[in-house]
């Protein structure tokens, strides 16, 4: 099998692409993912995987042999050893009765993105939907964090004021430091929905206006908040208590 060797070939410069640009991942309808687990997880879970790029054959995968430099260099990981390969997107759909739904409004990090679907396929939530200018859900780096969730994990993306058509009935609920918001443990622990925001800023007020109320995550009082992945993970922890 001819060995690739320059990062001027076509599928190299398509790989460097995917990893570097979201608008080259939609356009093209597929994303890359880095190293073993992944490439095992993908299998398993019986993702289309598309081209894998490595330094050695790799028996039931359809491969393309480069060089370990090339490799380091198309890799979205830090001095990773590969294999580096391609994953159809195929969003999966979720139930048609939806019972828990956690809702991402612009949390931009996407190592939290991917902390959120990772807990959200641990704990079996029905959906995560994605809000306003969360990060991509096939960024190299959320996909990384996701560890394999991404391939499992029912995610959507949507426009604030679609929210309502997507959950149907579910309540919705932000998770806010409102006045008036009720303890997290309070809520009925299936049949809704809870929205977390922004990092620094929390949910908007468009959003807001559309939850039925406010929930809080009881802490200490010297405490301001939480990051956007471990919230999310408390929230959705007590909906499956």
């Amino acid at each position: 099998m001819e060995i690739i060797r320059s990062r001027q070939n076509e599928l190299i410069k398509h790989f460097i692409a995917l990893g570097a640009d979201v608008k080259a991942r939609q356009a093209a309808g597929e994303y890359i993912c880095a190293g073993d687990k992944l490439l095992r997880e993908a299998a398993a879970s019986g993702a289309e995987i598309g081209c894998v790029l490595t330094a050695e054959p790799r028996e039931g995968f359809p491969c393309r042999l480069v060089t370990p430099e090339l490799l380091r260099a198309v890799s979205p990981l830090q001095n990773s050893p590969g294999p580096v390969f391609t994953v159809k997107m195929r969003p999966l759909p979720p139930p048609e009765t939806l019972a828990r739904v956690i809702v991402l409004e612009n949390v931009q990090d996407p190592g939290n993105v991917g902390t959120v679907l990772r807990t959200a396929d641990a704990f079996g939530i029905d959906l995560v939907a994605l809000c306003g200018a969360c990060a991509d859900p096939y960024n190299p780096k959320t996909v990384r964090a996701s560890m394999g969730a991404i391939f499992r994990q029912s995610v959507v993306r949507a426009e604030t004021e679609e929210l309502r058509t997507i959950l149907g009935g579910l309540p919705l609920y932000g998770a806010a430091l409102e006045a008036d918001a009720e303890d997290i443990r309070l809520l009925p622990k299936t049949g809704l929905a809870v929205a977390v925001g922004n990092e620094g800023r929390g949910l908007t007020p468009e959003l807001l206006a559309q939850c039925a109320g406010s929930v809080v995550i009881p802490m200490q009082p010297r405490a301001e908040s939480l990051n956007a992945g471990v919230a999310a993970a408390v929230v959705m922890w007590e909906m499956v208590r």
